[in-house]
């Protein structure tokens, strides 16, 4: 093989591989996760994080643990967002996802940032304790990764409002939710 050649094929593959792992829009992301929650009468859990959040690593871990994993997949086509990334890993980043984080009344709210839609694409639920009777156009304040009695308490409400979940499980995801 000619050094011309040589050049040509590494910078094709490097190329090839850094394209291979670009993440897909925050956009194509939704829309995806949206026909397949409706297409198993599910609602879509999207979960905006960051490598470097610890608070989103626990959320993903209580939400994957042995006792809620099914609970969750059974009601929700969860997927993940990653925005606000550490320097230097902005490449991991959903484009979009920072732009659909605010739309959604998550600007200045930190991560993790949650929310929920039904199949049809429309926000039925998020991550934002308000004061009762508030809607979904108002602000509140983020609870991201529930941990306290009081977050744990609006998490389960949120729960028990947009899935089937019975008394029984949401009691499961509130022991494994509470902050020990």
């Amino acid at each position: 093989m000619t050094k011309a050649t040589t050049l040509f094929l590494g910078l094709f593959l490097f190329a090839a591989s850094a394209w291979a792992q670009t993440p897909p829009p925050a956009q194509d992301v939704l829309t995806e996760a949206t026909a397949k929650a409706a297409k198993e009468n599910k609602k879509v859990f999207i979960i905006f994080h960051a490598s470097w959040c610890g608070w989103c690593h626990r959320m993903d871990s209580i939400m994957n643990n042995a006792n809620c994993k099914k609970l969750f997949d059974d009601n929700f086509v969860v997927r993940h967002l990653v925005v606000m990334e550490a320097k230097g890993k902005e490449h991991l980043e959903n484009a979009g996802g920072k732009e659909l984080m605010e739309k959604y009344h998550g600007k200045g709210k930190g991560i993790p940032y949650w929310l929920i839609f039904d199949g049809s694409g429309k926000l039925v639920a998020d991550c934002n304790m308000r004061p009762a009777g508030a809607g979904l156009d108002q602000p509140g304040e983020n609870i991201g990764c529930p941990a306290t009695e009081q977050e744990v308490a609006a998490f389960v409400k949120v729960l028990k409002q947009t899935t089937k979940l019975n008394a029984d499980q949401l009691a499961v995801i509130e022991k494994n939710f509470i902050k020990k």
